[in-house]
């Protein structure tokens, strides 16, 4: 079967775009790996499937949101669903327009279906900006072993609608001393698994009024990516959270480049905020 698709980046962090609009498409875990192989395939951090909402798995969402049209059907690099991407969901919207599927009039949002809910992204200056909605820091004892840490390290999980770890490290040198070509280990089961980020403030944290942050991520059913935008998310809101400060806007550096977070109030409570870069690269056929 040969698949007409296009290649996208958020920050380095890469996707196959492909359209599925009827939803008709179907590839096994083991072909979106193949895929997704950086020696034998086209080479991505996951499979985005570009699929009409009425057609999907999360066509109930219509009820709550008639406008979310489009549904991003993520899947990691190892063929599993995921509940969200907040670099891919950029991407996604970035094809959309491109491809005249869908428009933002200017002071309007586009609604986006995921298997997190709807999530809404308006344009902005770096590229685009997705509410990721309500988020829970907790604090569960966790700790987190890694290549390069000396000792297991205590770790905040974050809800974003998908599993965050975030761990304070000391240094830049000791974050780039970390080895992460091998999953990080934790001390609590977690069967649905878990992203890892690991995190260094900047010093001082905060400058010109905005939170600095730099971090490194191990993705959960792909690895070691260049850039993961719910867990840069998770990884301000951490900081936020060990800070005390109830700082709102951060910028977060990582290995491709940076991102913003912003925290805002709602009726049902706080909600986190991503803004950053969305890029198309090129197009092509493959067969699997």
């Amino acid at each position: 079967m040969e698949i007409h698709f296009t290649k996208g980046h958020g920050t380095g962090n890469d996707f196959v775009l492909i359209d599925n609009h009827d939803n008709s498409v179907e590839l096994t875990e083991q072909q979106i790996q193949r895929i997704c192989d950086r020696n034998f395939g086209i080479g991505a951090d996951g499979v985005i499937f570009v699929v009409k909402t009425y057609t999907s798995e999360v066509s109930g969402l219509l009820d709550q949101e008639p406008e979310a049209e489009w549904f991003m059907d993520y899947r990691n690099a190892d063929g599993s669903k995921a509940e969200m991407c907040g670099n891919g969901i950029r991407v996604f919207a970035r094809y959309l327009l491109a491809n005249e599927l869908a428009q933002i009039p200017a002071g309007s949002t586009l609604p986006i279906a995921t298997r997190d809910g709807i999530k809404d992204l308006t344009e902005a200056a770096t590229g685009f900006a997705v509410d990721l909605g309500l988020f829970k820091v907790v604090d569960n004892q966790l700790e987190i072993s890694a290549d390069g840490l000396a000792v297991a390290r205590p770790a905040l999980e974050v809800d974003m609608g998908n599993p965050h770890a975030v761990v304070a490290v000391s240094s830049a040198d000791e974050l780039a001393s970390l080895e992460l070509s091998s999953k990080p280990t934790e001390n609590q089961p977690r069967p649905d698994g878990l992203n890892y980020e690991f995190v260094v403030p900047s010093d001082p944290l905060i400058e010109d009024g905005v939170g600095r942050i730099e971090m490194r991520v191990f993705e959960r059913g792909v690895g070691e990516t260049l850039s993961c935008g719910t867990g840069v998310a998770a990884a301000a809101l951490a900081v936020r959270h060990w800070s005390g400060i109830g700082q709102d806007h951060w910028q977060v550096k990582v290995p491709g480049g940076l991102l913003g977070v912003r925290v805002f109030p709602s009726e049902e409570g706080e909600r986190v905020g991503l803004s950053g870069p969305a890029e198309l690269v090129f197009n092509g056929v493959i067969t699997v």
